[in-house]
């Protein structure tokens, strides 16, 4: 039996720059840490590449002129409001200033007492303390400011509701700002409608089909201004800051890439493996209860290995029922061979509570994304081993 299972690797492939070849940089980077770290390439291992440096490599950037071009030729009369931004300075303020360069007025709509991904304007008790319904009121600055200004978030210790302020001001632009969680409420002050939310986008430009205006993200820069990077698909979602004038993309070139180096992978190495451009992992942090998942997706591209979900039997629960009355080596003999005759479709059955539910892309992602991390790790590509061995596999 083997001793290990799942293991994941951080593969440092120095800095990546526009104009480096990412193929030959992730197939080199690998095939020599195996050979320094001697470990073996085998069929099914999984090559995870950084959806920013897919994207830094190919040049995908736009600036703030550029959003605040595409922002004047879709909202002409100068007023938009939007709905639902998540309160980032890394993922939104780029946004929020190439909006308020390309207009006169923003009436901006943030939910409370968080944003979607768990980002707090103000604590959920100051709810209770000061009688405030989140799922009918609405209210505006006067009242965020009676209650709530001292606030500031958690970790990076910003006022948000000033920095968005700030943000509008530098550009000439006026802001006002509506707290509600009913979409509806923007057409007291507008109806004209960007929905900056990214995982709800859908939901809530149906909720508003009756506006002048309903667009997304999704749907600024999804085309090049005067030579800018786009993203056909996810427009500004995913996006988030490279300098004070310019914003680096999610990924719209990506199929070739994971394909490509599955095949060099094989030509080099005679192994067929698995790959994929991953971004967020999707899981939430419990203290700050902060979602991760700021991109659109966890993974763009990836390999045809890796659709699906798991098809997995829960050890513990066959232990304790099924094979309850064996121990030590008749045990773990008995636990391989229910392994071996378990149904291709195990959704519903008992033998499979207490597994998850998710896609293989999604998990693999997260675990990529906690092992290369966000900071000076230097670790652009993860390789994942033994992620589709089981207990049964000697």
């Amino acid at each position: 039996m083997r001793c290990v299972g799942t293991t994941s690797r951080g593969i440092r492939t120095g800095v990546i720059k526009n104009g480096d070849d990412l193929e030959d940089v992730v197939v080199n980077s690998v095939i020599r840490a195996s050979k320094e770290e001697n470990f073996e390439i085998r069929d099914r291992d999984i090559i995870a590449i950084t959806e920013a440096v897919v994207s830094i490599s190919y040049g995908n950037y736009v600036s703030v002129d550029d959003i605040a071009s595409d922002i004047r030729n879709k909202y002409p009369d100068g007023k938009v409001g939007l709905i639902f931004p998540i309160l980032s300075r890394n993922r939104f303020s780029m946004i929020l200033k190439g909006i308020a360069r390309g207009s006169k007025k923003i009436y901006m709509m943030l939910s409370y007492p968080s944003d979607e991904v768990g980002n707090h304007l103000f604590s959920e008790e100051l709810l209770f303390e000061h009688d405030i319904n989140p799922y009918s009121d609405c209210f505006g600055i006067d009242t965020y400011d009676k209650y709530f200004r001292k606030y500031k978030h958690q970790f990076t210790g910003v006022n948000y509701v000033d920095v968005y302020s700030d943000i509008c001001n530098k550009e000439d632009c006026e802001i006002e700002f509506i707290f509600s969680n009913n979409p509806k409420d923007i057409f007291k002050y507008t109806k004209n409608v960007l929905a900056c939310d990214i995982h709800t986008r859908e939901r809530t430009k149906k909720l508003l089909k009756d506006a002048d205006i309903i667009l997304g993200l999704d749907d600024i820069m999804t085309e090049s201004i005067n030579g800018s990077g786009c993203n056909p698909k996810y427009g500004l979602l995913g996006s988030n800051k490279s300098t004070d004038e310019r914003l680096k993309l999610f990924p719209k070139e990506g199929d070739k890439l994971v394909h490509d180096i599955q095949k060099r992978m094989f030509e080099e190495t005679g192994k067929h493996v698995e790959v994929m451009v991953y971004g967020d992992g999707a899981f939430k942090d419990p203290v700050g209860k902060i979602w991760e998942l700021a991109d659109p997706v966890v993974s763009p591209f990836y390999t045809e290995g890796l659709e699906g979900t798991p098809n997995e039997i829960k050890l513990k629960y066959i232990s304790d029922n099924d094979l309850d009355n064996l121990r030590g080596e008749e045990l773990n003999r008995a636990m391989k061979e229910e392994i071996k005759k378990k149904d291709s479709n195990l959704v519903g059955q008992n033998k499979s509570l207490g597994t998850t539910p998710r896609r293989i892309t999604d998990l693999v992602g997260s675990l990529c994304d906690l092992t290369s991390g966000s900071g000076d790790k230097g670790t652009p590509v993860v390789y994942v081993q033994g992620y589709f061995d089981n207990y049964a596999d000697e």
